[in-house]
């Protein structure tokens, strides 16, 4: 799909340093956004390739500024340096992506309370808390969009995630919520999530099926840009399928 035009606009996007995120970043570089890689890695491991600097290497390589943020989106003070930091280095943020994530596809008796910790902390949580630090500045350029990387909330994936879908449910609830809260403006805020599970660390990690079942997050990155070409009523306060934003 073709982009629109994101010359001189900014993108934030969490957990950036591989699979999804990177993609993301990258498709978004491509389209002219300088790119703010926020994540943990500053190294890459066996068990999780890529880093922030790789990324931020590969944005540049495509002629964008970039900017590295070591972030541990559980910890609050960090990710409002993520955001002050970039309105340092660029003087705006156009984009926000909670990308970012934790998964723990477990029985509720076999979740423990440490697992689901970092599941409500990495997920609902970290979304909501750079969402309140993003917000202000784009209510006060009076633009921007806001996209949490979570599902429609069908009760039917609770079964033996119970703890998972809460925390990503939180964020779906955090993107409906802003999206009222930001009607009448040129804010967008929503969710999207794959129709489909996308090949990346997660999932080869975790083994969550095989090659024959994901489709790649060039998916996810063209839906990003069916979100950032609608109008605000579009999508405002909605959690997107890729397939459905796509069409």
């Amino acid at each position: 799909m073709e982009f629109p035009d994101l010359t001189g606009q900014v993108a934030v996007i969490t957990g950036a340093s591989r699979g999804i995120g990177k993609n993301i970043a990258l498709r978004l570089a491509r389209a002219g956004a300088n790119i703010v890689v926020a994540a943990k890695s500053e190294r890459s491991r066996e068990s999780l390739p890529g880093s922030i600097h790789e990324t931020v290497a590969e944005v540049e390589a495509l002629g964008r500024r970039a900017l590295a943020v070591r972030t541990n989106v559980r910890d609050a003070e960090q990710l409002e340096n993520m955001v002050a930091s970039a309105l340092k280095e660029f003087g705006r943020i156009d984009i926000l992506i909670n990308n970012a994530g934790a998964l723990h596809w477990r029985s509720i008796v076999d979740t423990p309370p440490k697992r689901y910790d970092l599941m409500m902390e990495v997920n609902a949580r970290a979304a909501f808390v750079a969402s309140h630090f993003v917000l202000p500045h784009m209510l006060e350029r009076g633009s921007g969009v806001l996209i949490q990387m979570s599902p429609p909330i069908d009760l039917r994936m609770l079964p033996g995630k119970t703890g998972y879908c809460m925390s990503k449910f939180g964020m779906s609830l955090l993107a409906m919520g802003m999206g009222a809260e930001v009607r009448g403006t040129e804010i967008k805020s929503c969710a999207l999530w794959p129709a489909t599970a996308i090949e990346s660390q997660a999932t080869i990690n975790h083994k969550l099926g095989g090659p024959e079942h994901w489709r790649k997050a060039d998916i996810l990155a063209d839906a990003v840009g069916a979100i950032l070409s609608a109008d605000a009523k579009q999508v405002n306060g909605k959690c997107l399928v890729d397939e459905d934003a796509l069409q």
